[in-house]
C-alpha cells in the first residue's frame, strides 16, 4: 500500500502559525520570532549539536508566550480566524485521500492543526503535530518580570546573519554574540527556572520526531517506506525527507527552502498546490518510477494556467533550484514567513 506522508504550512497552508502568534501575541513578536528561528537553524544545520533537532524553536517561545498571559482558548481561536488555506486545499486533501492514505506530519502546534482539520474534514487521528497546553502552566509575578526583561534583551541583540555559512567559524562578530546570548538564555537561564518545565515537557515534532512520525504511519498503514510519498518544504522536514530518499520512496520539496532542497530527492514549485495530487497520483501508479517521469513539465497537461517547475535535484542544478524554490516560497507565504528555515 502507498501512502502520503505531507507537511502542513507550506504545501497545505500559508501559515507560519508559531511566528504569528509571536507577532499577534508579543511586542516586535516578529523581530524575536526570527531571532529564535535563527538559533534554531545555526544549532541544527550548523553546529549541528547532537540530540538537537530542528523546530525547537516551538518550544524555546512557550514561555515568552505564557509570559504575555497567552492561553489555549486564545491560541485556539486565533489559529482558527487566521487559518490561510492554499486555494483548493480541501479539494486536494480528499482528492488525495481518494487515492492512499493520507497523514499530516507538522511541527506546528495542535491547537492550529485542529483548526485546520475542522477546517477541511481531514480526520485529525491521521495528523502529527505539537502537543501544547498553554493552561497547565502557570508563571510567579517573578518569573514573568524575569522572563519580559530577557525578552527585551533578546529584542536588542544584533541580527543573525548564516547566508552561506557551513561553519562556526565563518559567523560574523554580530552573529556570535547574539547567539552566545541566546544560548545563555534559552538554553541555562530558563531551563534553570521554574518555568523551565516547559522545555522539558513539549516535544515539537521536528527533525527526527517527523522521521519518527514517519515510521509510525507505515507501519499504522502496514507498508514499507519504498512505499511512502513525502511533502515537506523545510528545515524540520529534512530527517524525514533523508529517511523516505534512502528508503527508495519519493522525497519531494514544494517550494522548499535550501534545507529540504538538499535533503530530497525531487523539487517542485508551483504558485498553486494541485500539482501535489498528479504526483501522487503517478506515485501511486507506478511508485517512484512514475514520479521520476511524471508529466508535470507539460504545462498543457494542466487544465488551469499556474507556475509550475518540475525536477530531479542534482548537485549542479542545485543552485538554480534554491534560487527559484525560495522566490516562490516567499511570493506564497511572504517575506517574513518564506526567509524563516
Amino acid at each position: 500500500m502507498r501512502i502520503l506522508c505531507i507537511d502542513c504550512e507550506g504545501p497545505i497552508t500559508k501559515n507560519d502559525n508559531a511566528l504569528e502568534l509571536c507577532q499577534h501575541f508579543l511586542p516586535d513578536g516578529g523581530k524575536f520570532f526570527s531571532l529564535v528561528s535563527r538559533y534554531d537553524d545555526y544549532l541544527a544545520d550548523v553546529v549541528k549539536r547532537k540530540g538537537y533537532r530542528a523546530g525547537t524553536t516551538l518550544k524555546f517561545v512557550v514561555p515568552f508566550l505564557k509570559a504575555y498571559g497567552v492561553s489555549n482558548n486564545q491560541v485556539k481561536d486565533y489559529s482558527a480566524s487566521h487559518l490561510l488555506l492554499f486555494p483548493g486545499a480541501k479539494d486536494l486533501l480528499s482528492q488525495i485521500q481518494l487515492e492512499m492514505p493520507t497523514f499530516i506530519i507538522s511541527t506546528s502546534y495542535s491547537p492550529y492543526i485542529e483548526a485546520l482539520c475542522e477546517a477541511t474534514n481531514f480526520p485529525y487521528e491521521n495528523t502529527y503535530s505539537t502537543k501544547i497546553d498553554f493552561d497547565r502552566y502557570s508563571l510567579s509575578l517573578k518569573q514573568i518580570d524575569r522572563l519580559k526583561f530577557l525578552y527585551r534583551e533578546i529584542l536588542n541583540l544584533p541580527e543573525i546573519d548564516l547566508q552561506g555559512v557551513k561553519r562556526e567559524e565563518e559567523l560574523s562578530k554580530e552573529s556570535k554574540t547574539t547567539l552566545k546570548m541566546l544560548d545563555e538564555i534559552l538554553n541555562e537561564e530558563i531551563p534553570s527556572m521554574r518555568c523551565g518545565k516547559i522545555l522539558d515537557e513539549i516535544n515539537p515534532v521536528g527533525g527526527e520526531e517527523k522521521k519518527k512520525a514517519v515510521i509510525d504511519a507505515l507501519n499504522r498503514a502496514k507498508t514499507t517506506i519504498s512505499q511512502v510519498i513525502y511533502v515537506g518544504d523545510s528545515i524540520t522536514d529534512v530527517e524525514a525527507l533523508k529517511l523516505v530518499r534512502k528508503g527508495r520512496g519519493a522525497s519531494v520539496s514544494f517550494n522548499g527552502n535550501r534545507y529540504a532542497l538538499r535533503a530530497a530527492e525531487f523539487a517542485l514549485i508551483a504558485s498553486r498546490n494541485f500539482p501535489i495530487f498528479l504526483l501522487c497520483r503517478e506515485f501511486n501508479k507506478r511508485g517512484r518510477n512514475g514520479v521520476k517521469s511524471s508529466i508535470l513539465l507539460d504545462r498543457e497537461k494542466l487544465n488551469f494556467k499556474i507556475e509550475i517547475y518540475f525536477s530531479r535535484v542534482t548537485e549542479d542544478n542545485l543552485p538554480f533550484l534554491i534560487q527559484k524554490s525560495e522566490a516562490m516560497r516567499k511570493k506564497i507565504r511572504g517575506e517574513e514567513a518564506g526567509k524563516l528555515g
